[in-house]
């Protein structure tokens, strides 16, 4: 995906199905692709299920959207989520929309936004339903959100601990746990990819490899495998060679990759 950080963001949160204890980490990420305009959370506050939010939108600065349920079972506060998204389109000041939601009944609100030119990233658990995870151009995961936590934490252990092997062997044990295998179906989306923009001699420049993964797959992400970047886990498949180049800068090198059992 595209360097989106001087996006204009609007975030609108589900707030029947997001966790109120993540909110935080969401907003950083958010804050990766671009600056929030609009802040809105939506959800019938007279509810006891959301008392917990309180706290939260105070510190992040989210403001909430008041919808009360008409009927029995019915989710209306989708639908207003919806209309505001539609006005704020049209009010022409934003370049992209977060919703944040693992509600499938989104997914013809963010194919409609695509259609008029907007970036649209959506955040979600992993029970998400894949409509509306393949209608967003990018898609992430509350888990991964988790799992950076774990990375930080055990970092932070890492410089806390005496400088001693036993030490050293404990943290490595846990980082490792951090990792998980890469499904057979996406090891061969990522080897399919890097044979589509390869050149002639079998090489491909990694940025073009991840932003062609990201139309095929908008949930791909490597830190849902526990790598942080892109390079990191195609350096741990040994059917991929990787070769760094020179960029002219000393601080930038390009990266590229090959597949070896051609």
């Amino acid at each position: 995906m595209q360097n989106l950080n001087d996006l204009r963001l609007a975030v609108l949160i589900d707030a029947d199905n997001v966790p109120y204890k993540k909110v935080k980490e969401m907003m950083e990420e958010i804050a990766l692709y671009g600056s929030p305009t609009f802040k809105r959370i939506y959800g019938d506050w007279t509810q006891p299920t959301l008392t917990g939010w309180k706290k939260v939108l105070l510190e992040n600065a989210i403001t909430p959207i008041q919808q009360y349920s008409y009927t029995v079972g019915k989710n209306s506060s989708d639908s207003a989520l919806i209309i505001d998204a539609m006005d704020i389109l049209y009010s022409g000041k934003v370049d992209g929309f977060c919703i944040v939601s693992s509600d499938s009944d989104f997914t013809r609100l963010a194919t409609r936004l695509r259609e008029a030119g907007m970036k649209v990233i959506g955040i979600g658990e992993k029970k998400t339903p894949d409509p509306f995870i393949i209608a967003c151009d990018k898609f992430i995961y509350f888990e991964v959100l988790q799992k950076q936590e774990e990375i930080e934490s055990i970092e932070e252990e890492k410089e806390n601990l005496p400088n001693n092997q036993i030490a050293k062997n404990e943290i490595k044990a846990k980082k490792k746990t951090v990792k998980t295998r890469i499904p057979d179906n996406i090891l061969q989306s990522i080897k399919n990819t890097i044979d589509i923009v390869a050149d002639d001699e079998g090489w491909a420049f990694l940025g073009d490899v991840g932003n062609l993964l990201l139309k095929k797959r908008p949930d791909f992400d490597p830190r849902n495998y526990g790598y942080q970047k892109l390079s990191h886990l195609v350096k741990s498949i040994k059917t991929i060679s990787v070769d760094q180049r020179e960029s002219g800068s000393k601080y930038v090198k390009h990266i590229f990759v090959k597949n070896l059992d051609k």
